[in-house]
């Protein structure tokens, strides 16, 4: 079981790791970028403009179920790596609706939670930082522990402690409180 500090960090970053999720990569900081069916707008916080995603209505079921919401409401900033509805239905059967239940409130914040990075890092950044490290960095999350990032032409990767890898689909969907990358996959610490 993940342990989990209750605070207004660890709530935003799982609303934000709830937030978004889409198709193939957009242009770098395009302007009100389409995910989900939606138009992304950067004066919006992270949960203001992931309630409109289809593609993310599981993790905003979650971040709402964690208490997160008003923690990715705030000021930030935030990196959000956000899974899809898609990602999550990888997860065994009855996953995330065990997780979504009141008496696994930390487990889900500890998964969300890891998906959050503080601070705001465009794909530019994250692929700057693995470069300067021989191909991939580590990040610390509002979890606490590390994500890895790697770098593969102009593909972005994230890897969690399990060894699992993750595709940022959608790169760069600003928002007034941060940024979200959309990711294929869930990430586990």
């Amino acid at each position: 079981m993940i342990r989990i500090r209750s605070s207004v960090a660890t709530r935003a970053a799982l609303a934000l790791a709830l937030t978004l999720g889409a198709a193939a990569p957009t242009a770098a900081l395009a302007k009100n970028p389409m995910v989900g069916g939606a138009p992304m707008y950067a004066s919006k916080t992270i949960v203001e403009n992931a309630v409109n995603s289809k593609d993310h209505t599981t993790l905003v079921a979650a971040v709402k179920a964690a208490g997160l919401v008003d923690t990715l409401n705030g000021p930030g900033p935030f990196t959000v790596f956000a899974p899809t509805n898609a990602a999550f239905a990888k997860l065994p059967a009855g996953t995330v609706e065990t997780l979504v239940q009141p008496q696994n409130k930390a487990t889900l914040t500890g998964i969300l939670t890891y998906h959050v990075v503080p601070g705001t890092y465009t794909a530019k950044d994250l692929m700057a930082l693995a470069k300067k490290n021989g191909g991939e960095a580590s990040l610390k999350t509002v979890q606490g522990e590390p994500l890895t990032v790697q770098t593969r032409g102009k593909k972005v990767f994230v890897t969690d402690a399990k060894g699992n890898t993750a595709t940022v689909t959608v790169a760069n969907v600003m928002q007034s409180n941060g940024v979200i990358h959309v990711i294929n996959g869930v990430l586990q610490p």
